[in-house]
């Protein structure tokens, strides 16, 4: 498939997620590698590290760059989400490599929440199983932006462009059943490097990008937000002076001081400009920005995902918890609301159990009202539920202790997503997203 390029600078954020054995720390690694991102001592370690373990395919095992304990290095597998950062001339990325076993579900939940894009691999020997099915029954509910299907190991089907369309096909029926929308389909070999960094001459027959540069040109969530998500800020502080001012300070500037108010936090979606009007929640009243802050500067505008404070041209009601909106898009308070559940913890979640809901920088009181169903991954259905376990994932109705600015997820990932905590240790039960 050929994928539109666009040249963008943007932090870019992607998981990798697929099946036991089909390659993802080996395609990672590889990635990493071929696009200069590891440093020449971590080179010399993975290359000793190789020949200590006898590697059979040559003299570096490129899985060990993501593998990050050497307790997971010595038994020769991943467990956990492993993450890393790092840049080319086009772009910074941050990547979650997320393990491929049916009991980590949870952790391919916390790799792809905040991704961009999701790289689901694909034995090209195999083609889509049921594990394949489940990581993007995943990345549909999550809404992730991009979805790319690398079909691996293309050189041990010997380069074939019909066993690449056959299961390119699989992926896009899978895909179309449902409803993910921006699918991009690449064959790779993660061991031999077709396709990861540069294009490969071994596939004239596949005239799309290469992986990196796919990555390099997909446009990022926060890019798009910019113009179709108004302004949300979650309030996590009140700004005011502490105490005396500083001597020496003009009294101008002094009378100022005295007078300043703001709200500080990090802008989840869309645009504040001096001069706007917004709308706070839960006060409910509305004012205009007077002056924008960010890195210690003043600016005269700031967009997600920056951390700003912002000061109005009044006196305003806001403690952390609140919400800043750009005027006229306060959403409607609700007490009660239908939700998809990611069960992360090992704890049952059953009807009537008290729970905290955490939904931007606000915590509030909540109970399970009803369970209504849990989610088959293998046949893509509903079933009756009485509770939830570790890893299921399921509709439930949460009746909460005062109202929250909910939004749906399918308009607003940001809006539209929050935790379940346990009240008593604090631990998170499940990541949700409202319907």
């Amino acid at each position: 498939m050929t994928a539109t390029l666009t040249q963008t600078s943007t932090l870019f954020r992607f998981a990798t997620a697929g099946s036991v054995d089909d390659g993802k720390s080996t395609l990672v690694g590889r990635l990493l590698h071929d696009s200069k991102a590891i440093l020449a001592d971590q080179l010399e370690q993975v290359a000793r590290t190789s020949a200590d373990r006898g590697f059979a395919h040559g003299a570096f095992d490129f899985a060990l760059l993501t593998d990050g304990l050497r307790a997971e290095r010595e038994q020769g597998i991943t467990i956990d989400v492993a993450y890393r950062y790092f840049s080319t001339g086009a772009r910074s990325f941050i990547l979650a490599d997320c393990p491929g076993h049916v009991q980590y579900t949870r952790n391919m939940v916390t790799g792809a929440t905040t991704a961009d894009a999701v790289i689901v691999l694909v034995d090209g020997r195999k083609g889509v199983l049921e594990q394949t099915r489940r990581h993007l029954a995943v990345v549909a509910l999550l809404r992730v932006p991009h979805v790319i299907v690398a079909v691996n190991k293309i050189d041990l089907i010997g380069f074939s462009a019909d066993a690449f369309a056959d299961v390119a096909a699989q992926a896009q029926a899978v895909a179309a059943e449902l409803g993910i929308d921006d699918l991009h389909v690449l064959p790779v070999s993660a061991l031999e490097g077709d396709n990861i960094v540069d294009r490969s001459e071994r596939t004239p027959w596949y005239d799309g990008p290469a992986l990196l540069e796919l990555l390099e040109t997909l446009p990022a969530a926060d890019e798009l937000e910019h113009d179709l998500e108004p302004l949300r800020l979650p309030v996590q502080l009140v700004l005011r002076p502490q105490g005396g001012l500083a001597p020496g300070i003009p009294a101008d500037e002094a009378e100022r001081l005295r007078d300043y108010r703001a709200v500080a936090g990090r802008i989840s979606s869309g645009v504040v400009r001096v001069g706007d009007r917004v709308e706070l929640f839960p006060a409910g009243t509305a004012a205009t920005v007077s002056g924008i802050r960010s890195a210690g500067a003043e600016v005269a505008e700031a967009t997600a995902p920056q951390s700003v404070s912002l000061e109005f041209d009044a006196d305003i009601d806001a403690a952390r918890g609140a919400l800043v909106v750009a005027a006229g898009t306060l959403p409607a308070p609700q007490r009660e609301f239908d939700a998809e559940l990611f069960q992360l913890d090992a704890r049952a979640l059953t009807p009537g159990i008290r729970v905290l809901v955490k939904h931007g920088t606000a915590t509030v009181q909540a109970i399970v009202a009803q369970i209504e169903s849990r989610y088959d991954l293998d046949a893509l259905t509903h079933e009756p539920a009485q509770a939830l376990q570790t890893n299921d994932i399921g509709r439930v109705r949460l009746r909460l202790a005062a109202d929250l600015p909910l939004e749906p997820y399918r308009t607003s990932r940001h809006g539209g997503s929050f935790l379940v905590i346990h009240p008593s240790d604090g631990a998170t039960l499940a990541a949700g997203i409202v319907r």
